[in-house]
């Protein structure tokens, strides 16, 4: 049901209220059904169950067979199983029937209906017909609203399961309920033709026409009169097949045209046509009626019009007399004979349920003489046994056909033989009676005479049957069969040919039978073999039998070849494998050769002799094992022993095992390794080297001089080689040869470090020459030599002081700083040296040191009597050499010794002083001068480096009273204390008189306190900024600045001011790192206070 109401069928096929009272024409005896569907009408109350059962013996079929059921012509019933209509196949293995069910539950009245079974099975066909009548309580036509009653529901999903109509105006019904609600379909079916009532159905929603129709039959007609025809066609007729029907109409007016037509195409009087006028009748006859006769008729009379429908009945065609069973034997003639009801009937002829071909090659001919049907079969043999039926639409008929050999005698039966391949093979056997043909097979094949085979039977009497074969082959082994013709007994005979076992290798193209191979490829042999029969076939390497179950290593026969398998192949599969053949022919051997070639082993570990600055020198051995194939070359590589990339060196095969790498690092360490290369790959590499560095010697000594030459002693000095290397220096060689011996003399057992050194045991009044070798870890430098021969006798040299130029004009030190002078002298032998200050003896607090070449003098804190002339004496023998130094030690002057004001007149006051008693032993460069009001007290330079010994202050403010001071300068600073004037000069206007009135003084003292804070700042990294804030505070506080609570102190990138009260920070060229907190810190006697700031550094990005 759908939305509540019931589903309605639909029938899809019109049909006149006539024929629906007509029984239904049972088919024909079913070839395929065994059982049926009820052909009778089924009636079952409304709300029930019904069942319908069709079987199909399977006992000659191959596959299940295909059934549908339908209702109606075309409503296939497979698509609408569900709740209401289901659809069951079972089959039976033991009776072989498939067995069918459709079962509908809960019928409804839309159910009642047509219903058919079809069964389909390659070319066969069957099919039956029945009805279902469901009861109802019976009510008017008259009060049924027609289109609800036979109009099919909305379709919905939860319909999905029900019995259900096509939806082909699914979408069309909710308007045809809205929008003609008037419309009296009654009244249109009354007036339509029965060739219309689809087309009608169709429009207004109308489903179920049969239904529709059956109600239509109950309802009484009324009679139109037309006025054109006084009676009407009826509404339907109905003829046999071969029969004639006379279609009448009786006209008002007999004097009005006429036409006829058929499916709406008009007829044409012809002799199947026939067109009779009786009166005001107007007849149309149609002889001989056929299938194609079926049609819809309507006859035109001026604009009136009737119509009808013809309905040609095909008559069943009955088997009269059938076909009776035969037996008989091979070679004679059969015929079958049935009757049937109608001449020129179509039947079909089977012979064990398959239709008997009658095409022109076939062995079987059908004819017909009347009602009589002939099957024919000329020359009978043992297949065509069987069960023979013939199908009418009527029913069928069958019969069996039993064919017979016939009894045979035999003399001399086929004996069986076993023949080399290649001789002749001769078959032969004899029977009775001799004019009896036969046919000869191999292996059930039949055999044709050719130029090789001959088969003989020489006359009809001869009682010998021959089968000769020139020269056998494999093939012409077998089973040999004569079969008589016509005989139910066979001759048999098996034919062996043997052929002795060979290896063939010679089409295998393999140089001396050698098979080469890489190793860890797949290897396989296939070697052709011959042999008959097939002979057993052994693989073997050395005394080893291969297997055919063997794992990696297998040996495999089929056919005419076997096979040698090896999965991977390795090393050790080198060698001779032997193939043997036996069969009982004979025996065969061959031999093959397998040679698995592989990549060398590696290289031994490489061996390195010799290392340069930038080079080595390695060699190494071959591998042991070469991989098969000859050694073409090597391939050198070589990494930093910190590194584990190696670099190849050559890309060019190395023949040789001897390779000099080049173009090193000096002093990095390095490995190298070999690698090995046949024809067959690259071998893995060697183990590698071990670790060395290269090394270079250092160049040669340079400036290599005479220092000095005493009677036994020779002193050389030079300097270090120019290029020295990673191996850096370890020391110097100093060697000597003596004029007239070409003996280098290794002069100093221990390498010196030193670029001097003194050649000791030397004899007097020799001549030498002297050599310098720089040596490090790679070994000994070139040798510096010296030009010329040295006589070894010492020479007097005057001394000399060498005065630095720095000493030959005052030498001037602060107190408390240190003076350490070095004077270097010459002379020969070693001079003496003595010192003076002032022509009398040095101050023994002053340290003075002498050695060979130089004196030095030494304060370690100088004080103002250290100064003056310092005098140096160099004496040799007889020559001597002096130089004065002059050493000042200056200190920071004391303040002038009074300052006094001299006037004062407006702004102006006029100031003189005398010197400082001590100007520090230096002279006096200025004086600063500074100014101080008596209310703060805080002091202010008015001018500084002031040279002069008076001055005039200017620019004082009318009403203050000023104090001076005056600090006196030299080359060491400022003296640490000033002189103040004792009076204070008061500025007054002129022409008054100031009064001065007595007061208590002010405290201006207070605690250090911001008056503004330090702000967060952003900057720009690389670009200064500066931190600012001002403090108020007396005394004047001491400000302390900190970045993140760490004071900042003596650091070059930040630079502090603090001027009346305003305290400055400046960043030079900050970085994200200078970011941060920064703390200002005031502090004084009477408490501290402090401000803090975020400083945050950004970095421009492009």
């Amino acid at each position: 049901m759908t939305n509540g109401q019931p589903e309605v069928w639909s029938l899809g096929e019109g049909q006149a209220p006539e024929e629906l009272d007509k029984p239904i024409e049972t088919p024909p005896l079913s070839t395929l059904l065994i059982e049926k569907p009820q052909s009778a009408t089924v009636s079952v109350a409304k709300g029930g169950d019904v069942s319908f059962i069709a079987k199909v013996e399977a006992k000659d079929l191959l596959r299940k067979p295909n059934i549908k059921w339908f209702k109606g012509k075309w409503m296939d019933l497979a698509s609408k199983t569900g709740k209401h209509l289901q659809l069951k196949e079972t089959f039976d293995r033991f009776t072989k029937i498939h067995t069918f069910e459709m079962h509908i539950i809960k019928a409804k009245d839309s159910y009642a209906g047509n219903y058919r079974c079809e069964v389909t099975y390659k070319d066969k066909f069957d099919s039956c017909s029945f009805d279902l009548e469901v009861k109802e309580s019976g009510q008017g036509s008259q009060n049924i609203d027609i289109r609800s009653a036979f109009k099919r529901r909305n379709w919905t999903r939860k319909s999905v399961g029900q019995l259900y109509v096509s939806p082909i105006s699914t979408a069309r019904e909710p308007k045809q309920q809205e929008d003609t609600p008037e419309v009296d379909v009654w009244e249109i079916l009354r007036n339509a033709r029965p060739d219309e009532y689809e087309k009608i159905a169709f429009t207004y929603g109308i489903t179920d026409l049969r239904g529709l129709l059956r109600r239509m039959k109950k309802i009484p007609k009324e009679e139109k009169k037309s006025e054109a025809f006084a009676k009407k066609l009826e509404p339907a007729y109905q003829v046999d097949k071969g029969g004639k029907i006379r279609l009448v109409v009786d006209l008002a007016d007999p004097t009005v045209d006429l036409k006829w037509y058929k499916n709406g195409q008009e007829i044409r009087p012809s002799p199947k046509y026939i067109f009779e006028h009786k009166g005001t009748q107007r007849i149309l006859v149609i002889n001989n009626c056929n299938l194609n006769d079926d049609a819809a008729y309507a006859v035109a009379a001026g604009d009136d019009k009737c119509s009808t429908e013809l309905f040609v009945k095909e008559l069943p065609v009955k088997i009269v007399k059938g076909i009776e069973p035969v037996k008989t034997t091979v070679n004679e003639r059969i015929e079958l004979e049935c009757e049937v009801s109608e001449e020129g009937a179509q039947i079909k002829w089977m012979k064990n349920g398959v239709e008997v071909p009658t095409g022109v090659r076939s062995r079987y001919r059908v004819k017909c003489e009347g009602a009589k049907h002939f099957l024919v079969i000329d020359d009978a043999s043992r297949d065509d046994t069987g069960i023979y039926s013939i199908m009418a639409t009527g029913g069928t008929s069958e019969a069996h056909v039993q064919v017979d050999l016939k009894p045979l005698k035999v003399y001399q039966d086929l004996q069986d033989m076993t023949v080399m391949l290649g001789q002749p093979i001769k078959l032969h056997c004899e029977i009775y009676p001799g004019n009896v043909p036969g046919r000869w097979y191999r292996n059930g094949q039949l055999i044709q005479p050719s130029d090789r085979i001959n088969i003989i039977h020489r006359n009809k009497i001869a009682r010998v049957h021959r089968l000769e074969i020139e020269s056998c082959s494999l093939h012409d082994a077998g089973d040999y069969t004569f079969v008589p013709e016509g005989y139910s007994q066979s001759l048999s005979a098996k034919v062996h040919i043997i052929d002795p076992p060979r290896v063939h290798l010679e089409g295998l193209n393999f140089p001396d039978n050698t098979v080469t191979i890489v190793a860890g490829n797949k290897l396989r042999l296939e070697i052709p073999i011959s042999g008959e029969p097939a002979p057993r076939v052994v693989w073997m390497k050395g005394e080893r039998v291969i297997l055919e179950t063997g794992h990696r290593v297998r040996a495999e026969t089929y056919g005419d070849q076997t096979s040698l398998t090896i999965d991977v192949t390795e090393r050790e599969d080198t060698g001779n494998y032997k193939i043997v053949l036996q069969n009982e022919a004979g025996e065969a051997t061959a031999s093959l050769k397998v040679k698995v070639v592989d990549i060398p082993d590696p290289p031994e570990a490489p061996l390195v002799p010799v290392v340069g600055g930038d080079w080595c020198s390695m060699t190494w051995d071959p591998p042991k094992y070469d991989g098969g194939s000859i050694i073409l070359g090597y391939f050198i590589e070589r990494k930093k022993k910190q590194s584990s990339r190696w670099m190849r060196l050559n890309f060019d095969l190395i023949k040789e095992t001897i390779f000099e790498p080049k173009k090193m690092i000096e002093g990095v360490p390095y490995e190298v390794r070999v690698f090995a290369v046949n024809a067959i790959g690259v071998s893995k590499p060697s183990e590698p080297s071990k670790a060395f560095t290269p090394l270079a010697v250092t160049s040669e000594p340079t400036m290599l001089v005479v220092e000095d030459v005493t009677d036994t002693t020779v002193t050389v000095k030079w300097r270090p080689p120019e290029t020295i290397g990673a191996a850096g220096l370890d020391g110097y060689l100093v060697e000597y040869c003596v004029e007239g011996t070409d003996d280098w003399i290794v002069s100093n057992s221990e390498l010196t470090e030193k670029t001097k050194y003194t050649i000791t045991d030397l004899s007097p009044g020799c001549k030498i020459t002297v050599r310098v070798k720089a040596i490090n870890a790679a070994g000994a430098s070139a040798p510096r030599t010296l030009q010329h021969y040295i006589l070894v006798k010492e020479v007097i040299e005057p001394p000399k002081i060498r005065v630095p130029r720095h000493l030959k004009q005052t030498y001037t030190r602060r107190v408390g700083e240190t003076v350490n002078l070095v004077v270097p002298f010459m002379g020969k032998p070693r001079p003496k040296v003595s010192w003076l200050k002032e022509g009398k003896n040095v101050d023994p607090n002053v340290s003075i040191r002498n050695t060979e070449c130089d004196s030095i003098i030494f304060i370690r804190k100088a004080e103002r009597s250290h100064s003056g002339k310092y005098e140096m004496t160099v004496q040799v023998e007889n020559h001597q050499d002096t130089a004065i130094i002059d050493i000042q030690i200056v200190d920071l002057p004391q303040p002038p010794q009074s300052v006094t004001i001299e006037d004062v007149w407006g702004g102006n006051v006029a100031l003189v002083w005398t010197p400082p008693k001590d100007s520090g032993n230096a002279p006096i460069t200025g004086y600063t001068i500074q100014k101080a009001d008596k209310k703060t007290m805080e002091w202010y330079t008015c001018i500084e480096h002031y040279h002069r010994n008076c001055i005039t202050i200017t620019e004082l403010v009318v009403g203050n009273e000023y104090f001076f001071r005056i600090f006196a300068e030299n080359m060491c600073g400022p003296s640490e204390t000033a002189t103040q004037t004792k009076k204070s000069a008061v500025i007054v206007k002129e022409g008054l008189q100031l009064k001065m009135q007595g007061f208590e003084d002010h405290n201006f003292k207070e605690a250090p306190k911001f008056t503004q804070p330090l702000i967060n700042t952003f900057a720009i990294a690389g670009y200064n900024t500066t931190l600012n804030c001002s403090v108020r505070a007396n005394p004047r506080p001491k400000v302390i600045w900190m970045k993140n609570k760490i004071a900042i102190i003596d650091d070059p990138r930040y630079r502090m001011f603090s001027n009346q009260g305003v305290c400055t920070l400046e960043i030079r060229k900050p970085s994200p790192y200078d970011g941060g907190m920064y703390t200002c810190k005031a502090i004084n006697d009477l408490g501290e206070a402090q401000v803090e700031c975020k400083l945050e550094v950004k970095v421009i990005t492009q």
